[in-house]
């Protein structure tokens, strides 16, 4: 019987961290050292207890994995693309977790070439990561980034795609990000500060001499900028980017003077976001320059690229959000955001009438996909929706005919998406704020209060969370769950408004938009406090970690992935990789105005003694971005304080990252997990 299994302890070890005169006593400090074997000890107590307080549902989760991957084509392969005179492919094998990168010269029809089979390479590998693949303008190369441990931290090497020769070329301790010189022997790529992780480097290295004499380009001084490299559509232009929350810079150099100096081409102002695309003989540029929230698009001759030569293309709007460009030889494809949903415009270079690609639904998500070709009159973008697999879709923008190139398969027989409602309902927030909530379930479905519902939300970074199909998520919405999504403040859901409206000292706004959705569901009886459940990762696990301090008595059950619990003391330690850089999101709390509103939501400086829902918190030992000792400190503090019987649980991957397992099958054991705890808390057994 699970009652008598006795949770860990965490000894408390009291360490006084002092700021502006106050004082927080941290009991758990001490799990901060990952190299102490009583951390890891404590870590591996912690799995062994989950492990034996779901014993009881492991054969569950063994059928719901397998339940979930019957569901997957497993020897499957993405819509080719044409770059260069190519086709690519990524495709995977049946019982295989891992990509194989392949391509074919000039016709689908040509022989195949693989160029990475990832499964032969991660053999050796609890972990294996392969990202960053780049090929040099004659074909002949591609740099490519591997990352076996699950830091983000790549070494990148060199293949000889006619000969299959791995070069001696081997690069430690990169983002994995590279590009090419159009001489095709001259490669730019990132480097990352080892302790910090933040990409602060840009090098030169030109293949077959040593990396150690690899030529510094350009060095990031301001810890609170990233920086990056790449070439842009045409391939005229080599860039370096430096961005931070609220500011953008970039460096160009013609890719065909690789020995050639960057030259700004918009020096950094705070505040002035840009990105830039080139473009006959002028480059465009999408901008907030002059107060422009929701952005605009400009453009300025190649030459004169100082921002006093910007021209207006498409001006300001207050209530449409401009994403994204673009750009082919005869159209200027725009991204945009209204209302909280997606719209794709074509505009004709030559004057011709412009349109929107029709959507009919209020939960669906579109976008622009891999539109490497200049000289080509097709548009290829995504669509789905919560109750629509996603398909990719090649759309002649001279003849407006579309051709659905691939819609995802979803196996096992018994999938039809007119079995599922879906829908979008809004919430009012306590300021009056309309939060807008798209959910699915299936139509049979009842609204009395008796439902299990799960709702999710992330709110940070401007990311929206647009409405998008699952077939994992087929396993709740089969037993009767309902699935939501809250676009809550902090995301960009509503246009940048929408983000400014939930960062900084008005960060409160995410939470407290959660909970005023979470209340609209419980009044309008989808489901009741004894059966509503919230999930979040990251920066959601904040979002999760506050909730269940201002309003616990809303849910059943919390799920919180690598939470961002610990917001003070992290803040405080520039050491920690990507610290400084997110000042503009939360607040350098080293201003004491940020310290204080930052302390008075900080999920684990507002554990308190009460009850509070049952709770999996999942993490990965080797993370970058949240470290495992966050959620594990916050563990062990609500562990000591809560005065319920409600379950908590610790589950850390001792084998990965931020990102979880690597492989795809292994991510759906995660997933199991998942949904076991949901199903057992709702005492459904199979």
């Amino acid at each position: 019987m699970t009652e008598n299994i006795q949770a860990p302890v965490a000894k408390k070890i009291p360490t006084q961290l002092e700021k502006f005169d106050d004082v927080r006593t941290d009991d758990y400090f001490w799990l901060k050292d990952r190299e102490n074997p009583e951390v890891i000890d404590y870590l591996n107590k912690e799995n062994e207890y989950y492990e034996a307080m779901t014993a009881h549902t492991k054969d569950f989760q063994k059928d719901l994995f397998e339940e979930m991957k019957a569901r997957i084509k497993e020897d499957d392969e993405s819509v080719p693309y044409l770059y260069n005179g190519y086709y690519y492919i990524t495709r995977f094998e049946k019982g295989r977790d891992y990509p194989i990168y392949s391509r074919k010269k000039g016709s689908l029809s040509a022989n195949e070439e693989i160029m990475f089979d990832c499964n032969e390479l991660a053999k050796d590998h609890k972990y294996f990561q392969l990202s960053g693949l780049s090929i040099s303008i004659d074909n002949q190369l591609a740099a490519y980034a591997v990352d076996t441990v699950g830091r983000r931290i790549y070494t990148l090497q060199v293949k000889n795609l006619t000969t299959g020769e791995i070069l001696t070329d081997k690069i430690e301790n990169t983002t994995g990000n590279s590009t090419w010189a159009n001489d095709n022997k001259t490669m730019f790529y990132t480097n990352q500060d080892p302790k910090t992780l933040r990409s602060d480097k840009v090098l030169k290295h030109k293949l077959g001499t040593d990396t150690a004499t690899d030529e510094l380009v350009y060095f990031e001084e301001d810890d609170t900028f990233d920086v990056a490299v790449g070439k842009e559509k045409s391939k005229k232009y080599i860039l370096i980017s430096s961005s931070s929350t609220l500011t953008t810079e970039f460096r160009t150099l013609l890719a065909d003077n690789p020995n050639g100096k960057f030259k700004v081409f918009q020096k950094r102002v705070r505040g002035l976001e840009y990105s830039i695309s080139f473009y006959g003989d002028s480059f465009y540029i999408v901008t907030n320059k002059d107060k422009a929230t929701n952005f605009k698009l400009m453009k300025t001759p190649e030459k004169a690229t100082n921002r006093k030569n910007w021209e207006e293309v498409i001006m300001h709007r207050e209530d449409v959000l401009l994403e994204d460009i673009d750009i082919f030889r005869d159209f200027l494809v725009v991204s945009e955001r209204s209302n909280g949903l997606n719209r794709i415009r074509i505009m004709p270079w030559n004057g011709d009438a412009e349109y929107f690609l029709p959507f009919e639904s209020e939960t669906y998500t579109a976008y622009t996909t891999a539109n490497i070709d200049f000289d080509t009159d097709i548009l290829r973008y995504g669509y789905q929706s919560m109750a629509t697999p996603s398909s990719v879709i090649d759309f002649n923008m001279k003849t407006k005919e579309k051709e659905v190139k691939k819609e995802q398969e979803v196996l096992g027989g018994n999938f039809d998406k007119n079995n599922y409602h879906e829908e979008r309902v809004w919430a009012t927030a306590k300021d009056g704020t309309k939060i807008p909530i798209s959910m699915v379930y299936k139509k049979d479905l009842k609204k009395d209060g008796k439902n299990p519902l799960l709702l999710y939300a992330y709110g940070s970074y401007g990311h929206s969370m647009d409405a998008y199909f699952s077939s994992t998520r087929l396993s709740l919405l089969d037993r009767g769950f309902i699935y939501a999504i809250a676009h809550v403040r902090g995301g960009e859901d509503l246009g940048r408004p929408w983000y400014e409206g939930g960062k900084l000292a008005k960060k409160k706004n995410t939470f407290t938009d959660f909970i005023d959705c979470s209340k609209y569901v419980i009044q309008h009886q989808y489901t009741s406090a004894k059966h509503l459940y919230a999930e979040g990762g990251s920066a959601g696990g904040l979002l999760m970690g506050a909730i269940i301090n201002m309003a616990p008595q809303l849910y059943k059950g919390i799920i919180a992935q690598v939470p961002f619990v610990d917001v003070v003391t992290t803040m405080l330690d520039d050491s920690i990789p990507l610290t400084t850089g997110e000042y503009d999101e939360w607040g350098n709390p080293n201003v004491k105005k940020y310290y204080k509103y930052m302390k008075s939501y900080s999920p684990y400086d507002n554990v308190k003694a009460k009850k509070y829902p049952n709770i999996y918190v999942s993490t990965g030992l080797h993370d970058s971005q949240v470290q495992y000792w966050e959620p594990a400190k916050w563990v062990a503090k609500m562990r000591a304080l809560k005065n319920d019987n409600t379950v908590l649980y610790l589950d850390t991957n001792m084998d990965a990252g931020h990102g979880g397992a690597s492989g795809r099958f292994e991510a759906l054991k995660e997933l199991a997990k998942e949904f076991s705890f949901l199903l057992d808390l709702e005492k459904i057994k199979k």
